[in-house]
């Protein structure tokens, strides 16, 4: 269901099949050269608008984005390149530069420190846990713990690395100060990034990795948690699934954030496009989504 192995950014594609082990499966891959999207990126500080008509007032969100995948278009957009606290959509780049680097079949040894963040997903210190399964806890059911743990297989400095990837990627507005997204204080968030960076990230996150994008059109995400436990999840993105043509999503809510969201969807069969919404509300994010799709369908 993959239809951008095509063209990202502004058409521009470096295309590498991989192909390797996963959990006693294949997993396959189409991997895009970060130089392709970041050259793609030059000169793109203002979007091009647009083709969706849309009332801005009507859209809880702070900004807005709906960008053609294939084209590198924007079809809309509403404060498009504002930087703003991302919340939970961190965990793309997180999970970006993490399978960049390592083979989802890596080991990862769970510690204290990764089961420190908020929320508690089931890990248990000590076990060891595969890095595909820690990225599916993190996509699906957000789980800052499995984010946590899956960013430590970058060893050193993994948040000097998820930036060294945004600015290859020529993410100009994306800044990272966490690999959760967590709020770091009352006034600092733990990452910050514009709706257009975000589209643009999703984008090459599905083109890369769409077997696990893909698991975020379940209702939950199951892993082997060991100890002969089961960790099962709810998926935080079942608002959008009943949309018509949903492909992958990540959601991502705090006080600093507000409501975020960005969903990839199937306007048409060979034409996906990213809607990105920053600073809604907790239940806005997902009307707010529904509205621009709606908007994009209409304006077909």
């Amino acid at each position: 269901m993959n239809h951008i192995t095509q063209s990202i950014g502004i058409g521009v594609l470096a295309l590498m099949a991989t192909v390797g082990a996963f959990g006693g499966g294949v997993y396959a891959a189409v991997r895009v050269s970060p130089q392709h999207l970041s050259a793609a990126a030059a000169g793109a500080e203002q979007p091009n608008v647009t083709t969706v008509a849309l009332d801005p007032s009507r859209l809880e969100a702070r900004a807005a984005v709906l960008y053609d995948v294939g084209s590198g278009r924007v079809l809309y957009q509403k404060n498009a390149n504002e930087a703003l606290p991302l919340a939970s959509l961190t965990k793309l780049m997180a999970a970006q530069t993490v399978l960049s680097r390592k083979d989802p079949t890596t080991p990862v040894l769970i510690t204290k420190d990764d089961v420190r963040s908020e929320g508690d997903s089931g890990l248990q210190v000590g076990e060891t846990m595969p890095l595909g399964d820690l990225i599916s806890l993190a996509l699906v059911a957000s789980s800052n713990d499995a984010i946590t743990a899956a960013a430590s297989a970058l060893g050193a400095d993994p948040i000097e690395k998820m930036n060294a990837a945004a600015r290859e990627l020529g993410l100009t507005q994306t800044h990272f100060n966490n690999p959760t997204g967590l709020d770091v204080s009352a006034s600092v968030s733990g990452a910050y990034g514009s709706c257009f960076d975000v589209a643009r990230l999703a984008s090459l996150f599905y083109t890369n990795y769409p077997e696990f994008f893909e698991l975020t059109t379940l209702p939950d995400v199951r892993v082997d948690g060991g100890a002969k436990k089961e960790i099962t999840l709810p998926a935080t993105t079942l608002p959008l699934q009943n949309i018509p043509g949903f492909v992958a999503a990540k959601t991502g809510y705090t006080d600093l954030a507000g409501g975020n969201v960005v969903a990839l969807f199937d306007l048409e069969p060979g034409r996906t496009v990213a809607a990105v919404v920053l600073g809604s509300t907790h239940e806005g994010r997902f009307s707010d989504i529904r509205m621009l799709i709606e908007a994009a369908r209409k304006s077909l």
